[in-house]
C-alpha cells in the first residue's frame, strides 16, 4: 500500500479501536453496578463477562463468511449498527431490571464487536510490513485502552455516583422503599447507552462513507507452496488461538475481577468502581513500550516471552502478599499483558496466505477465554476454602504457556 493510504487506514482503524476499548471495558463497571442492582453474587455477576465474551466465539466463523461478501468496510459498518442494537437492549431491561435482558444486549453488542474485529485486527496486522506488526497493533492498543481508562470513569460516575452511600442505605430499607431504589438505580445506564447507540450508528456510517482502502489479505500473509495445506495444518495458528484463549482469559480477569476483588479486600465501592482504569492505565505504558522497541531494540517473540514473565512474577506476588498490594499487583498486569496480543497476532497468522482470514476468525473466537476463565475465577472465589484471593492461581499456568507459545510453539510449521 502507498504511505498515504497506510495513514488513512491507521487514522480509521485507530477511531474503531477506541470504540471496542470503550464499549469493552464498561463491563468493568457494570459487574458492580449489576452485583448491586440485580442482587447478584460474585458468580452471577460473572456472567457479564460470560456472556460478552462467548459471543465471539459463536460469531467469528460466521463474521468472516460475512466478511468475505461484504467486504471490509461495509461489514465494519455491519458491526457498528449490531453493536448499537445491542446498546438499545439496554432500555428495556433496564425498565424491567431484568438480568437475563442485560447480558442479552451484552451478547449482541459481542456479536457487533467479534465482526468488527474479525476485520480489523488482521488489517492492521498487514497494512504494513509483518514485522512491525506488533508496533502497529500498539497504537492500536493505546486506543482501545484510552477508552478503556475513561469508559469505567465515565460510566461510574454515572451509574454509581453514590456507590458507598447507596450501599449502606439499601442494608437498613425495607422491602418497598428498596424495590424503588433498585428500579431508580437500574435505570441510570438508560441514558448512556442511549447515546453509545446513536454513536455507533453515526460512526457506521462515517466509516461506509470514508476512504478506508481494501486489502488483499492472502496475498499480504504469504501463499506460496503450503497453500495446498488445511487451516489445522499450521501449528503456529493452533497453538496460537490457544494462547490467545489463555492471555484474553487473564486479560479481562485482571481488568474486570478487579473491583470486585479490591472489594474483598476492603476497598470501597467508591474507589473500587475505578479500579479498571487502573489496569488500563498499566496496559497503555506497556503499548508505548511496544512501540517504542518493537523491532528497533526487541523482536515480537521476545516481547511475548518477557510478558509472560512478567505476568507469572506479578501474579504470584499478588496471590502471596495481601490488601492493597495485592489488588495493586493486579492492576499492574496490565503492563505485563499489554504486548501479549500484538505478539500473538502476527506469530500466529504469519504464511497462513488463502487461510488468513478464517486463521483470523478462529483467533477471534479465542476471545471467549474472556468468557470462560473468569468465570472460573468466579466459582472459584465463592468457594470458602479458596476466597477471591487464591482463585488468581489459575493466572499462573496461563502465562507459562503463553511463554512457551514465545519461545517454541510459534517457531513451529508444521506437525512432528
Amino acid at each position: 500500500m502507498q504511505r498515504s493510504n497506510t495513514t488513512v487506514a491507521i487514522l480509521i482503524l485507530g477511531a474503531l479501536f477506541f470504540i471496542f476499548g470503550f464499549v469493552t471495558w464498561l463491563n468493568g463497571t457494570l459487574i458492580p453496578y449489576l452485583k448491586l442492582a440485580c442482587e447478584l453474587d460474585t458468580a452471577q455477576a460473572l456472567w457479564v463477562t460470560f456472556a460478552f465474551y462467548i459471543s465471539y466465539f459463536f460469531m467469528a466463523l460466521p463474521s468472516s463468511w460475512i466478511l468475505q461478501r461484504t467486504g471490509l468496510k461495509n461489514g465494519m459498518m455491519l458491526g457498528l449498527f449490531v453493536m448499537a442494537a445491542g446498546a438499545l437492549i439496554f432500555i428495556p431491561a433496564a425498565h424491567a431490571r431484568a438480568y437475563g435482558l442485560f447480558l442479552t444486549g451484552l451478547f449482541i453488542i459481542g456479536t457487533g464487536l467479534a465482526l468488527l474485529q474479525t476485520a480489523s485486527n488482521p488489517y492492521i496486522t498487514v497494512v504494513g510490513p509483518i514485522e512491525s506488526a506488533a508496533s502497529r497493533i500498539s497504537i492500536m492498543g493505546i486506543c482501545n485502552k484510552v477508552a478503556g481508562v475513561l469508559a469505567p470513569l465515565v460510566l461510574g460516575a454515572i451509574v454509581l455516583a453514590d456507590a458507598d452511600t447507596l450501599t449502606a442505605s439499601l442494608a437498613s430499607m425495607d422491602a418497598v422503599a428498596r424495590e424503588a431504589q433498585l428500579n431508580e438505580l437500574s435505570g441510570r445506564v438508560v441514558m448512556p447507552y442511549t447515546v453509545m447507540a446513536v454513536v455507533l450508528i453515526g460512526l457506521g456510517l462515517m466509516v461506509r462513507l470514508s476512504p478506508l482502502p481494501e486489502l488483499d489479505l492472502q496475498k499480504a500473509t504469504g501463499s506460496g507452496a503450503n497453500d495446498h495445506r488445511g487451516l489445522f495444518s499450521f501449528p503456529n495458528l493452533i497453538l496460537g488461538v490457544i494462547a490467545l484463549f489463555l492471555y484474553v482469559g487473564v486479560e479481562v480477569m485482571a481488568g474486570d475481577t478487579i473491583g470486585i476483588y479490591g472489594q474483598s479486600q476492603g476497598v470501597p465501592l467508591s474507589e473500587a468502581k475505578h479500579l479498571t482504569s487502573y489496569t488500563l492505565i498499566a496496559m497503555v505504558v506497556g503499548y508505548i513500550i511496544g512501540i517504542t522497541c518493537i523491532p528497533r531494540f526487541f523482536s515480537q517473540a521476545t516481547a511475548l516471552m518477557g510478558s509472560a514473565i512478567l505476568g507469572v512474577v506479578i501474579s504470584l506476588i499478588a496471590i502471596l502478599i495481601p490488601g492493597y498490594t495485592s489488588v495493586l499487583c493486579i492492576a499492574v498486569l496490565g503492563l505485563a499483558n499489554a504486548l501479549v496480543w500484538p505478539a500473538i497476532w502476527p506469530l500466529a497468522i504469519d504464511g497462513l496466505g488463502r487461510h488468513t482470514e478464517k486463521g483470523s476468525a478462529m483467533l477471534i473466537m479465542a476471545i471467549a477465554g474472556g468468557a470462560v476463565l473468569p468465570k472460573i475465577y468466579g466459582a472459584l472465589a465463592d468457594l470458602p476454602g479458596v476466597g477471591h484471593q487464591q482463585a488468581y492461581w489459575i493466572l499462573v499456568p496461563c502465562y507459562l504457556f503463553i511463554g512457551w507459545y514465545a519461545v517454541s510453539g510459534h517457531k513451529r510449521k508444521i506437525w512432528s
